[in-house]
């Protein structure tokens, strides 16, 4: 078992949504930016949405800056040995007191995958005070490790679900 330790939020000038994995993966963290494994769909899916392909983190930042995409993760450390989520002990969730008082106008959450979704209900709402309003949203994984449906019906999923907010 491994400490894993997340990274710092990307945080657009206006944003609209705030999209939460779990904790970086391996990949990830041997990259030290979101989302670096080859296979992971996250950035093929925000450059359909931006009309342009994201090659450098400078391009993905700005992406999200202008999509108004407010990208962090879930847990700020957690003991995990390997990428997957089913093998997280010991999560420490971020503060998103702190993100929503900071930001009062963001309403809605998504989730990349139902384990983000899982320990923010588990680790963060019981545990921190709030908005009431929060919009929360379910996304299907955009890690390799779901292979239960197609890049295609992942983006069409995300594109269903969050485009129009942004």
């Amino acid at each position: 078992m491994s400490q894993c330790l997340g990274f710092p939020p990307i945080i657009p000038a206006n944003p609209k949504v705030l999209i939460l994995g779990t904790m970086p993966s391996v990949v990830s963290l041997e990259e030290a930016f979101y989302y670096a494994h080859p296979r992971n769909a996250f950035w093929s899916i925000i450059a359909s949405f931006a009309g342009y392909s994201l090659e450098s983190i400078e391009e993905k930042k700005r992406a999200c800056d202008q999509l108004g995409i407010y990208l962090w993760d879930v847990l700020q450390a957690c003991e995990r040995q390997g990428s997957l989520d089913s093998a997280i002990q010991a999560p420490s969730a971020n503060n998103f007191e702190r993100v929503f008082n900071t930001f009062p106008d963001l309403k809605t959450v998504a989730f990349n995958g139902q384990a983000a979704e899982k320990l923010f209900k588990k680790e963060v709402f019981k545990k921190q005070s709030l908005p009431d309003e929060l919009q929360l949203i379910s996304l299907p994984s955009t890690s390799p490790a779901y292979a239960a449906i197609s890049f295609e019906d992942k983006r069409d999923l995300w594109q269903e679900k969050i485009l129009h907010l942004l």
